[in-house]
């Protein structure tokens, strides 16, 4: 069973008296373990399809079944409880908070999911050692660099150990150097711990590290295919 399957998912937004599909009779199926790149110019569906796998949109019409959970189904309760256990997102804006150290940033996930404070703290660092960062768990956003803000926000993705990450332009606000930085942790992420990774980039150099580019126009998919030209070493 896929852990991703979409079918036939139609978006519909009205502006005046119009009416258009940001997603027209969309199917995508993403399987465990896989690491997916979802491009697209502006407008073409990509960040309306990522708001649909993170839950925080429906369709208005098909189906989309997450580890086998009909999303379509459930309450807002029930939304928010799945997005806390099943997946974890990193954004291009980070979205740290700003008067928070390092590793509470990492802690807000296990405080939503009810974990004990005896146990956030020592899970927080693991995370934060997994990404190189266990040296600046005491600082605040404005002491760390962009490229380390992003490595704390991955480490808040991972920290409930969901099988899925949803990573929207992760490198949107970096430069190259970082940007590589970033995706070799992503790698990582899918490589040794066997995360799902559906990220969106608009970067050609970025959806080189992916397995699949999945490519969106006008609300429909044009194109998905394995990446033949990845230099990773899966």
């Amino acid at each position: 069973m896929a852990l991703i399957e979409v079918k036939n998912a139609i978006k519909r937004y009205q502006t005046g008296d119009d009416y258009f599909n940001a997603l027209n009779n969309v199917s995508l199926s993403i399987e465990e373990g896989e690491f997916v790149a979802i491009m697209g110019a502006s407008g073409s569906g990509k960040s309306t399809f990522m708001n649909m796998l993170g839950c925080l949109d429906k369709p208005n019409s098909g189906s989309y079944l997450l580890d086998g959970i009909d999303v379509l189904s459930l309450n807002t309760d029930e939304l928010s409880d799945i997005r806390n256990i099943k997946m974890g997102f990193v954004f291009q804006g980070f979205n740290l908070i700003s008067r928070t150290s390092a590793v509470e940033n990492v802690e807000l996930p296990m405080i939503y999911k009810g974990i004990p404070e005896s146990e956030r703290y020592d899970r927080a660092m693991k995370a934060l050692k997994i990404v190189g960062l266990e040296g600046r768990s005491t600082h605040m956003p404005n002491q760390m660099s962009g490229g380390q803000q992003q490595r704390v926000a991955i480490a808040r993705a991972i920290i409930n150990d969901p099988p899925l990450i949803l990573a929207d332009e992760p490198t949107g606000n970096l430069d190259t150097k970082t940007s590589i930085e970033v995706m070799e942790f992503f790698v990582n992420l899918n490589k040794e711990m066997g995360k799902t990774i559906v990220l969106v980039t608009h970067e050609p150099d970025i959806a080189q590290y992916c397995k699949r580019v999945v490519k969106f126009k006008d609300g429909n998919i044009i194109s998905d295919e394995i990446n033949t030209h990845t230099t990773i070493p899966y």
